[in-house]
């Protein structure tokens, strides 16, 4: 991290199970333990709070290192956590976020409006359903970030889910390294110049730590 000159960071939903939410295809996964005949208990997202996991990316926010954030969580956890809106993409949508049909601005759907402040047109939930398009900007933006990167960081993704786990692709073709963090087998493990098997909590804050010390040396 400390030599990376355009660092993005690509998570999924495996970054927001220390907070209580499961992921899908991990160990204790939604679908995994579907597949067993497992109940599923989903937790109400906006009773989850932001984990180590996301805390230290907003360190790496703070420390003027993080120049992208491409989410596929609709949990709002990063925006909780105090991620800037401009540095995220979140690719899937978000539960707290509603978004114009017109020009896709997105606002609060606190704020109780119908229409977009901006040009007028409808709000709908910023929830991307199977089969609906992606965001236009949050797409453009993360593959351009992906081309501009010469680091990219995969928390908590098994890089399945087309067209955003094609992102990756994006950044090892323009000569990016690609470290991912992940309890599950995911289609880049092979060609990944790092990777980590541990818990998030395990991995990513240890790693911003010793970034910590090596810019105060």
């Amino acid at each position: 991290m400390f030599e990376a000159k355009h660092l993005v960071v690509f998570t999924g939903a495996g970054i927001s199970t220390e907070s209580g939410l499961p992921d899908f295809r991990g160990p204790d996964g939604i679908w995994t333990r579907q597949a067993k005949g497992l109940p599923t208990e989903l937790r109400p997202f906006d009773s989850a709070e932001p984990n180590s996991g996301h805390i230290v990316i907003v360190e790496l926010q703070k420390l003027g290192k993080l120049d992208f954030l491409i989410s596929q969580n609709v949990d709002n956890l990063h925006l909780k956590s105090g991620i800037r809106p401009d540095l995220l993409a979140e690719l899937h949508g978000n539960t707290a976020r509603l978004r114009c049909v017109r020009c896709e601005v997105e606002v609060d759907e606190l704020t109780g409006l119908s229409t977009c402040p901006s040009c007028g047109g409808k709000l709908v939930s910023s929830i991307v359903n199977f089969g609906d398009p992606l965001p236009r900007k949050a797409l453009a933006d993360s593959y351009y970030h992906s081309k501009k990167c010469d680091l990219f960081v995969v928390v908590g993704s098994s890089l399945v889910v087309i067209p955003a786990a094609d992102v990756p692709k994006v950044a090892l073709g323009s000569g990016a390294r690609l470290v991912i963090i992940n309890q599950g087998e995911t289609p880049f493990d092979q060609v990944a110049h790092l990777r980590f098997w541990e818990k998030i909590g395990e991995v990513l804050p240890p790693a911003v730590d010793q970034l910590k010390r090596r810019m105060k040396a």
